[in-house]
Formats: structure tokens, C-alpha cells, sequence
């Protein structure tokens, strides 16, 4: 970008300056955007565009207009694809179809978890359950596999295809042979019913997953009340209040939010019985063979092996019995009744010896990290390493949901605008308590227009607001899921695939996760790394000092400061990884091959094998895990990308976090490829490290050890959703209880 067009730009906004109270230094426009609260003048003239500028869009009722405009379209699309002689175009026109409908399906499924307005939210889900059906029809259109086939199954067409066409091509047949299109008639139309049942099952797992549970006032101690909601004559618990420094609080939340409920318990058991009949019906030895399939791991049992059955895991047992023992005894010294450690136990104590050990309460470092200054961090950061600035744009009516999303355009100094990232920062009623990315609209080159489709993202965080006296001041955990999910956002914005299919499409929510066609073409455990490794940067105090200030006086954060929080880190870090080691454990064998035993068995023997506090009789943690759904089989991604992460860090950054040759590099041969390149390939053309596969990835347990922990990105966090309250009773759940 020129200096006159960067003048004309802080010239322009410079009235957000004067809304932040600032005693030494000012802020910049993107700072002073997310220090302030907006500013929207009310023009009762301006034409509402719709949300994210579609027209349809204005009105709930416009998600069936649009649903139809896109659904006539793909009837086009799917004649043309008939028609079409093998060749680049019958790829570019599959891509252009699966862009059709992701642009809706995307879309709609962000607001329908997202959106203020119940009306939004129902209609968008009508959308995406449309245009789920319609997907499923696609997926064994046996006339539109033809198409493709005819095209891979002439190997002069082929050898004239570049690697990413050919890689598309693939993956688009693997979503056909994924859906049963191999099958007989019989056979295919049972696989699309298991397909629209697991649509089902798991939008019912993952909603009903959240909901908060309930039991009689009477059951619970009356000074505990004030700890938990209420609801008439019950008391409400929707997590587990896992820091309360109260161990009561702590047990009774457990056991209540975790007690086990049947019906949720038949939903799980029924979803992974149809899972592993569908892949088995489809080829698969189990779901975990068909997941896995073009990630880094390949096949459960070589990933099971290499984390679990070899020498790292003596390493991570004898390190975690020392962290439970600094754990029990910290217990005793709180706690001397009742000592013994529990499951509730392990976030707050490990919490508890991080801060007395390195003084690192939260409230000493939040005036340094107000939100404008974090901000400020990011765009110095990505205009260090890329050349890319993060410029706050007011958004047009009606474009977005709440007024206090801001909307940011980011824009490469040669290349340009490269996309929109929509920042949904600020905790409202009824908003996921979940930080997350969702994919809006992807990248693509777009052959019917010559110009490149821009991506377009939200982040989504739960802030709290900024007062009229200050800004919005993170916690360093806050400032560290910012840096987080900026990774993902920056993935996207700096990915330049010519095929939406391949673009980068990271969502936590159920659609992506469901239907093959508009699924993660970044393989699951390598989407996290660009994440993962932001949060390096947002530990290392070259790049925090850049931001890093008072709010009010402008002073930096203390150098010392910074190497307290690093060094806390490493406190418990064992035990938390371990944690994370069952979680995956666990998520690999339930989908696995039938175990002949309920889930909650399951649970209990590898928590014994595999984590080392006893299982809680009567509880059921599984019934919260909603990862199982758009994780299900890869939650190991988290520990498998936080391994590549620290290889890239160590080998490219440790010693120039700032340095933008390596930034290059780094954009070029790991974050523009989207999915479109083996992600083995990608770290191996970054690190340069590996002879063969099984030296990339038999390193990577060494990694997990080496790298230093954190809590915020692979610690299991839930969220609570209102909704149906099932009534347990009394005392049932608390019948063990120290009460």
C-alpha cells in the first residue's frame, strides 16, 4: 500500500483517536477500533445490503431465496459437468458447483449458531439441512462420478493435468467412493441413509452436548448457591467451574454437569454404531481408517503406536506422577480435610501452583493487554512477516449481526485487498461461549469471471465489553486464543488456492464435519499448526514488546513479567498433555472397531490406563465431549499440530520472530497451499528435516515433550447453551459429595 493511500486511510479515521482515553502514546486506527465502542451514525436512508453484503440476505426469509438461487445453479453446473469433455475444465466445473453451494451452506452455518435473532437462526438452519440433502444426492449422482472418472481413467488427459488439478480431481472421487458410490443400488441408497441419519445424530449429540443440568435447591448447601445459577427451586449448572477456588464447588459442578443422561447416552452409542457401519459399508476396516485417510497420521493403529507404545510415553508418566504429587500436596495445604486429588481437582491446582510459584495473577498483566493494544500487536506482526495491515472498515447496514462486530479488510502492500476477517470479539446473550474460526466464503480463481474469489472469515470470541473507562483488557490466556484464532483467520487470508475445494475451511461447528463436499481440504491435524505457532509469538517478548503497554500510563509490560509467564508454562505441562493423550486415546478407540461395552467402560479403563486421577462413579464425560463430532477420530490433531508447530518455531523463528525472509517462506511454503499439497510435504519444504515419512512423523511424539505447553488451545474447554434442562432429581448425583 502507497504512504498517500496509509495518510488518506489514518486521516479518515482519525475521529476513533479521541474515544480512548490515552495519557502518553495514541493508538492507531485498527487499536482505536477495538479500544472504543462503535460509532455508527444512523443514516435511516442507507439500503440494508444484507448480512456479509448478500442482498438476500436483508430478512430471514431471504435464506430461502438464496438457498434456491444456489440449488438452480447447481442444476446448471451438475449439466454442464455431464456435458463437458474430459479435460481441466470438468474439475474447474466440479469446483465451481461445490463453491455454489458452499457459499450458502457456510454461511448459514455460522449464523445459525451465531445470529441474535431466533428467526435468522431457524431459517439458516432450514439451509443447511436443504442443502445438506442436496449434497448427499450429489455424493452418488453415479452419472456426475462418470464424468470425473472418464477424465481419471485417461492417463494422457491426467498426465497433462497440473499437481493441483490432479489433487482436486482426487479428492473430489474420494468424496464420491466415501459416500458409497462404488455400491450397488441397494447398498448406495443405505449408505445416503446412514449419511442423513448421522446429519441427524449429530446435530442432536452436539446441541444437546451443551445444555446445562439441574437439580433441587434443597441438595445443595445454601452458601453455595450464589456459585451456580437458579431457576425457581433448581439449581442450574452449565460447566464446571473449573477455577472456582472452592474444591465443594468444583465437585458438586462435576457431578451434576456430568451426570450421566439416557437419552444423550442412546444419541452417542447410536452415532458411533452408524459411523462404523457406514465405513465399513463404504471400504473402511473402522471410521478412524476412513477419517484419517490423506492426513498426516494415515491410519490409527501407526499414529496409536508412535504416542502411545513407545518410549515417550514412559517420559510422560514419570513427569505427570511428579505434577500430581506437586498437585495433592498444594491440595492438603488448601484443602486438609479432604486431600485426596480428583479429576476437578487438576485445572485449578495446576492453575493455583503456576501463580504462586511465578506470580503470574492474571489482573498484573490485563492493563498492558487491552484489546487495541493486541490488535496493534497483530498488524505490526503480520506487516513485519508478510507485508500485510489489518484496516478497520465501517460496516454497511445491515451487513453484519450485532453492532459490536467490527470488520476488518486485509490488505497486502503489492498485492493488495486479500480478504475480510469479521470480528465477532463480545460476550451477548446467547452467543457460543467458544472461541472459534468460521469459514464464510472461500478463495478460489475464478475461471467464469478471471478474478480471484477474496475469503472472507469471522472470529468469534467472548470479550468481555469495554467501559467508560477503560478498554476491553485481556487476561494473557484471552490474549493468547486472540493470537490463536488470528492464525487460523491468517491461514485463509494468505492462501491463494485456484480451487475453493482445496481452500482453507477450518470450522468447529457440525456442517463442515458432515457432508464430504464441503469438508476441511486442509487435513485436520495439520489446520491447526498456523494457530498453534501463533501463540509463540504471542509468548515471545520481541513481538509482545511491540504492544505490550499500560492503557493509561503507556508503560511496557516488564521484560521479567513476560519470562514469568513463560516459565509457568511448564509448570503441570506434563499432566496437561497427558490429559490431552486420553482425550485422544479415547476418541481412537470409540472409533475404532465395536468394543462390546458402553461408552462410559470405555472411558473408565482409559482414563485408568491413560490419564492417572480415578473415574468419578456416576459420571459421564463423554456425553460433553463435542469434539467427537467435528473431531471424531482426529482429536489428536491438537497434539500432532502443537508438535509440528514447535518444529517450525525452533527452526525458523527462535531466533528472529520478526525476521520477514523467514515470514516468506513461511507464507509460501506452508500457509498459501491451503489443502491443495500433502501436508507432510508442506512441513518437510519448511523445515527441511526429514529423509522419510517415518522420520517426519516418529519425531513428532519427541516434539510434544519438548514443546512447551499450553493450557488455552489443548485444554478441553465447553460451553453452555440454554435449552432443555433434563431434571435428575435430588440427590442422586451428589450421594458421594463431601457435603
Amino acid at each position: 500500500m502507497s504512504a498517500c493511500r496509509r495518510m488518506l486511510y489514518l486521516v479518515k479515521h482519525r475521529s476513533l483517536l479521541t474515544h480512548v482515553r490515552r495519557n502518553l502514546t495514541t493508538w492507531s486506527p485498527v487499536g482505536a477500533a477495538f479500544n472504543a465502542r462503535p460509532h455508527r451514525k444512523l443514516d435511516l436512508f442507507q439500503k440494508n445490503v444484507g448480512l456479509f453484503g448478500v442482498p438476500e440476505l436483508s430478512c430471514p426469509a431471504g435464506f430461502q431465496v438464496a438457498t434456491e438461487k444456489a440449488l438452480k445453479n447447481t442444476e446448471h453446473l451438475v449439466e454442464k459437468a455431464y456435458s463437458s469433455s474430459p479435460g481441466v475444465q470438468t474439475v474447474q466445473c466440479f469446483d465451481q458447483l461445490s463453491d455454489e453451494l458452499c457459499k450458502v451452506a457456510d454461511l448459514a452455518d455460522f449464523i445459525k449458531v451465531a445470529h441474535p435473532d431466533p428467526a435468522f437462526r431457524e431459517a439458516a438452519e432450514k439451509t443447511c439441512i436443504e442443502i445438506g440433502t442436496v449434497v448427499e444426492k450429489l455424493n452418488t449422482n453415479v452419472e456426475l462420478c462418470k464424468s470425473l472418472k472418464n477424465l481419471l481413467d485417461n492417463p494422457d488427459i491426467v498426465a497433462q493435468l497440473d499437481p493441483d488439478t490432479r489433487r482436486v480431481a482426487d479428492l473430489f472421487m474420494f468424496d464420491f467412493e466415501i459416500s458409497g458410490i462404488h455400491l450397488d443400488d441397494t447398498l448406495r441408497k443405505e449408505a445416503v441413509a446412514l449419511h442423513v441419519k448421522l446429519l441427524d445424530l449429530n446435530n442432536e449429540f452436539l446441541v444437546r452436548s451443551h445444555m446445562p443440568n439441574r437439580i433441587a435447591r434443597s441438595a445443595i448447601p445454601e452458601h453455595l448457591h450464589l456459585h451456580f445459577a437458579t431457576e425457581g427451586s433448581f439449581i442450574q449448572i452449565g460447566g464446571l467451574h473449573a477455577d472456582s477456588p472452592n474444591d465443594l464447588v468444583r465437585e458438586i459442578a462435576y457431578r451434576i454437569y456430568l451426570y450421566p443422561n439416557a437419552e444423550l447416552m442412546g444419541c452417542l452409542e447410536e452415532l458411533l454404531k452408524c459411523r462404523y457401519k457406514l465405513a465399513t459399508l463404504v471400504g473402511y476396516e473402522s471410521y478412524g481408517h476412513r477419517a484419517l485417510k490423506g492426513t498426516m497420521a494415515k491410519t490409527p493403529g501407526y499414529y496409536t503406536s508412535l504416542f502411545f507404545f513407545s518410549h515417550n510415553r514412559d517420559i510422560f508418566i514419570i513427569q505427570t506422577a511428579k505434577d500430581f504429587k506437586m498437585m495433592r500436596d498444594m491440595k492438603k495445604k488448601l484443602s486438609p480435610r479432604h486431600s485426596e486429588l480428583m479429576p476437578w481437582d487438576h485445572p485449578y491446582l495446576s492453575g493455583v501452583l503456576r501463580a504462586e510459584r511465578y506470580n503470574i495473577e492474571p489482573s498484573l498483566y490485563s492493563p498492558y493487554l487491552s484489546l487495541g493494544s493486541c490488535m496493534e500487536g497483530l498488524n505490526n506482526l503480520f506487516s513485519q512477516l508478510y507485508g500485510v495491515s489489518l484496516m478497520s472498515e465501517q460496516p454497511r447496514a445491515g451487513e453484519v449481526w450485532s453492532e459490536d462486530v467490527r470488520k476488518l479488510a486485509v490488505v497486502h502492500e503489492t498485492e493488495g485487498l486479500l480478504g475480510y476477517i469479521y470480528c465477532d470479539f463480545f460476550h451477548r446473550q446467547d452467543k457460543p461461549h467458544q472461541d472459534c474460526h468460521f469459514t464464510i466464503r472461500g478463495g478460489r480463481q475464478c475461471q467464469e469471471t478471471g478474478q480471484y474469489q477474496l475469503p472472507v472469515v469471522v472470529l468469534m470470541l467472548s470479550l468481555p465489553h469495554p467501559t467508560k473507562g477503560a478498554p476491553t483488557l485481556l487476561t494473557p490466556g484471552m490474549m493468547e486464543n486472540l493470537f490463536h484464532e488470528m492464525g487460523h483467520a491468517m491461514h485463509s487470508m494468505l492462501g491463494r488456492t485456484r480451487y475453493q475445494h482445496v481452500t482453507v475451511t477450518m470450522s468447529c461447528f457440525v456442517l463442515k464435519s458432515l457432508i464430504p463436499s464441503l469438508g476441511t481440504r486442509c487435513a485436520t491435524d495439520f489446520a491447526e499448526v498456523p494457530s498453534i505457532l501463533m501463540e509463540y509469538f504471542a509468548t515471545d517478548y520481541r513481538v509482545i514488546s511491540q504492544f505490550a503497554r499500560h492503557y493509561e500510563t503507556g508503560q511496557p509490560l516488564p521484560e521479567s513479567m513476560v519470562a514469568r509467564l513463560c516459565e509457568s508454562k511448564k509448570v503441570c505441562g506434563a499432566a496437561d498433555t497427558q490429559l490431552q493423550i486420553f482425550y485422544a486415546v479415547l476418541d481412537q478407540i470409540y472409533h475404532s472397531k465395536p468394543q462390546n461395552r458402553s461408552t462410559t467402560e470405555i472411558l473408565k479403563d482409559m482414563q485408568q490406563k491413560f490419564y492417572g486421577l480415578p473415574y468419578t462413579p456416576n459420571t459421564a464425560w463423554q456425553l460433553r465431549f463435542s469434539h467427537l463430532i467435528g473431531y471424531g477420530a482426529k482429536y489428536y490433531s491438537y497434539l500432532m499440530s502443537r508438535a509440528v508447530a514447535s518444529m517450525v518455531w525452533k527452526q525458523c523463528f527462535i531466533e528472529d520472530p520478526l525476521n520477514r525472509e523467514m515470514g516468506e517462506r513461511y507464507r509460501r511454503e506452508m500457509l498459501a497451499h491451503g489443502g491443495a499439497k500433502e501436508p507432510m510435504l508442506m512441513v518437510e519444504g519448511m523445515s527441511n528435516l526429514f529423509a522419510t515419512n517415518t522420520d517426519r512423523i516418529s519425531c513428532l511424539p519427541t516434539n510434544i515433550c519438548k514443546a512447551p505447553f499450553c493450557a488455552n488451545s489443548l485444554r478441553f474447554r465447553h460451553s453452555s447453551y440454554p435449552g432443555f434442562l433434563p431434571d435428575y432429581g435430588v440427590v442422586s448425583p451428589l450421594a458421594s459429595c463431601h457435603i
